[in-house]
């Protein structure tokens, strides 16, 4: 059994496309795009691990199998990037019959385990986010994380391990989306996008939409922008005061599938990936030709996981080459150079190839300064139109 713990994204889509044909939006798409075609077969070893692991690992898988089948996950990454992941490793290892996974917050994922961890005892067995900065200050405390070096990383690039004991489920790049009922000429990049604004300024006022930045995913991919792009302001004063911040990448490609938001940028991929498939044509996504970034998914293991070596196998299962091709399924983004794009599977190659290597600006899990943190989000803030909400 797979316990999700959120709310179907599916079925928020469908609900977004029944107000995107309320309001006429399918009609002035022109139609366009099927179903989404089906990936190749994920072929899985069943029970076993890979021949270059050590001949001790058989302890581990042992251990596992005396933990009662349980896993509980606590991430911000939806049900349909997880769902092939779950999938394929109950394959492998088919006595974990119940992986609970939370859907929370970026920031949320470190202050519930805190929290739990204050008093005492927490369910959490592996910690799933992509906020570096959050993952940076929890991870300040080397006793939040459990000591363990997965026997995949032989096989795998530096970039990895992101901090001791965090590794990379997935390498996701950060899109420009937009509503093509709306928004009839593709933007390619956010000078594209500030150039389409200034045409036509009120078609866009409020109609643009970017990530709150006083939550640590938003100030992330915003921050590492600027910081790689210093000239990138001049398009932001463009953009800025025509939009409004959110939370979620989630009510963001929503909104925008429904029309209430003709395009957003810095979008993450993950949760748009399945839109773009559902959607018939009318929600798009693309990689900005100026500077792409890319976020990895740190994946870390609780220190005091109840189910420790059920978590190793989770983790080692996501770095292998099984894992990866199940990551690339679900609509996060593979990295590992034995898995290759195809139908309904995305990987970093393919962002490099689009963009180029020189316009991948790739995300560290360094802890930004509080000074710096505080000077960029006044000159962010300060430039939006709406406010983002106080607390």
């Amino acid at each position: 059994m797979i316990n999700f713990r959120s709310t179907s994204r599916r079925g928020r889509v469908l609900a977004a496309l029944t107000a995107a044909v309320a309001l006429g939006s399918l009609a002035a798409c022109g139609g366009g795009g099927g179903a989404a075609p089906a990936p190749p077969e994920n072929v899985i070893a069943e029970g076993k691990a890979p021949d270059y692991y050590p001949a001790e690992y058989s302890q581990i898988i042992e251990g596992s199998k005396a933990e009662g089948g349980q896993l509980t996950i606590y991430s911000n990454t939806d049900q349909e990037n997880w769902a092939p992941i779950f999938r394929d490793f109950q394959k492998k290892y088919p006595w974990v019959t119940n992986i609970a996974a939370n859907n929370l917050d970026s920031d949320e994922v470190f202050q519930r385990v805190l929290s739990e961890q204050a008093t005492g005892s927490s369910p959490a067995d592996i910690l799933v986010s992509n906020a570096a900065q959050a993952w940076a200050e929890y991870a300040e405390d080397p006793s939040r994380l459990a000591t363990y070096s997965s026997p995949e990383l032989a096989k795998l690039p530096d970039t990895a391990t992101l901090m001791p004991n965090v590794y990379a489920m997935s390498m996701d790049p950060l899109t420009i989306a937009y509503n093509t009922a709306l928004v009839p000429e593709a933007p390619t990049g956010l000078a594209s996008l500030a150039k389409l604004v200034e045409q036509d300024p009120a078609k866009f006022q409020n109609k643009i939409t970017t990530r709150d930045i006083n939550g640590a995913f938003g100030f992330t991919v915003s921050q590492a922008f600027t910081q790689a792009r210093p000239d990138s302001w001049a398009n932001l004063e463009k953009l800025l005061p025509l939009a409004r911040p959110e939370t979620s990448s989630g009510t963001q490609t929503e909104k925008i599938l429904a029309g209430e938001y003709l395009a957003g940028f810095f979008i993450s991929a993950a949760p748009a990936y399945p839109v773009v498939d559902d959607s018939s044509g009318l929600f798009q996504v693309t990689f900005l030709d100026d500077g792409t970034v890319v976020l990895p998914r740190g994946i870390g293991i609780a220190p005091q996981a109840p189910h420790a070596n059920t978590a190793k196998l989770f983790t080692d299962f996501v770095l292998s080459s099984e894992g990866q091709r199940a990551v690339a399924e679900g609509g996060l983004t593979a990295y590992r150079d034995d898995v290759q794009a195809a139908p309904g599977l995305h990987t970093y190659q393919e962002v490099v190839d689009k963009v180029g290597e020189q316009n991948v600006i790739p995300v560290k899990y360094e802890l930004v300064p509080d000074a710096q943190v505080q000077e960029f989000t006044q000159r962010w803030d300060g430039l939006l139109g709406t406010k983002p909400a106080a607390g």
